[in-house]
């Protein structure tokens, strides 16, 4: 395929100041760095036709979205490309666990690609393998992992979902998290807990959707609610506190809705008349119970397409996304909840220089930064999974 000379930076080999300037905070992503990079794009995407399939990511930039073939959450798009046997290969435009997820889901004969390496998710990274099997040596020890249930979220590694599938839990998104604690608390694996109530979760990795989901749903009172801090001795926590809890929350967070605030509502109530505030269970407690509403990033899309017109919303969630709905939705006000809260900078990474350097190198037979989850990890975290589609 013929290229031009722009050159084209992948991890370790360089960067692209006018790709990266989007992750700054206040202001506007810039548009793509080179026109022509749109045109190539396209060019190799027809090239390789059916044989390719391209998900985007709700939170991606607007320079990348146009080329996907599908939108949405992480876990939808998994389950996309694992409609999809017939395509070869599966360019990610989202971070490293959700193409950990595609792969898993997909067959051994489709490759998953991440446009950049360096695409990761911190809250993901907040809960590592050997972290989360420490703690659970610290249950062991206290007799209390017989009666632990982990579980989840979708946004974690590949080692954390198996590790989860082999100790009998499961998987839950922000959609279904409080179906999937219930299951845990009421039923688990295995059947009834002895005594009835016995039973605990262990909630990895982000404390907000755990908290919030256990105390606003469920009913359960923030002192059934403790964190393990993976950096202290025992989480930072007394034996008597970890007997004591019903949920033990993993002090994981997202970097990008754990910066809203209480006094981001404070103020948007201040500055917009009639606003509805809507967030994402990402958020803190004290942001989740001061707004109107509370949901997953496919039921803030829903609230906004039903929402009246002339209505007023202030969105606490990714910035890409927010943008692309106030676009979408001339007809009502809709506005980002802090104004100073950042663009997800490792969702950002996928920017268009390293998605036509993806789809060029595909269509000339090179494959690059394929994302493979070894069999082992792969079979456990299916189970876990599996469990997740099995819940009532």
């Amino acid at each position: 395929m013929t290229t031009t000379e722009l050159p084209l930076f992948i991890l370790g080999q360089g960067t692209d100041p006018h790709s990266e300037r989007g992750v700054d905070c206040p202001g506007d992503l810039p548009p793509a760095s080179d026109p022509g990079l749109v045109e190539r794009a396209r060019r190799a995407k027809a090239a390789l036709g059916d044989r390719l399939f391209v998900l985007g990511h709700h939170y991606q930039r607007d320079e990348v979205i146009q080329f996907a073939d599908v939108t949405g959450d992480s876990f939808k798009l998994a389950r996309d490309a694992a409609a999809r046997p017939e395509a070869e290969y599966i360019v990610f435009c989202g971070v490293h666990f959700m193409a950990e997820s595609a792969d898993i889901l997909t067959g051994d004969d489709q490759r998953v690609i991440l446009p950049d390496l360096a695409a990761g998710c911190s809250m993901a990274d907040m809960a590592t393998f050997d972290q989360v099997e420490e703690a659970w040596d610290v249950l062991t020890d206290l007799g209390l992992a017989d009666v632990t249930v982990p579980v989840t979220y979708m946004n974690s590694s590949a080692d954390i979902k198996a590790f989860c599938g082999r100790n009998g839990g499961t998987v839950c998104t922000s959609s279904n998290a409080r179906r999937a604690l219930t299951w845990a608390f009421d039923q688990g694996p295995d059947g009834p807990a002895l005594g009835g109530g016995d039973r605990k979760v262990l909630f990895l990795p982000d404390q907000h959707l755990g908290r919030n989901t256990a105390v606003l749903e469920m009913g359960l009172s923030l002192d059934d609610c403790v964190v393990y801090n993976p950096h202290r001795p025992n989480g930072g926590l007394t034996d008597r506190q970890l007997r004591d809890a019903k949920i033990i929350l993993w002090r994981g967070h997202c970097s990008v809705h754990g910066r809203f605030s209480a006094e981001s509502v404070d103020d948007v109530r201040d500055r917009v008349p009639g606003v509805k505030v809507l967030v994402h269970p990402e958020c803190r407690h004290e942001v989740v119970t001061k707004a109107d509403h509370v949901g997953s990033t496919e039921y803030i899309i829903k609230m906004l397409d039903e929402a009246p017109a002339g209505s007023s919303w202030a969105v606490g969630t990714e910035l890409n996304l927010v943008k692309r709905l106030a676009a979408q939705h001339p007809d009502k006000n809709v506005t980002f909840l802090d104004r100073a809260v950042c663009y997800c900078s490792t969702m950002n990474r996928i920017d268009l220089p390293h998605l036509v350097w993806a789809l060029e190198s595909l269509a000339q037979g090179d494959v690059v930064n394929q994302i493979t989850v070894d069999p082992g990890t792969t079979r456990w975290a299916k189970v876990a999974l599996e469990r997740m589609l099995a819940l009532p």
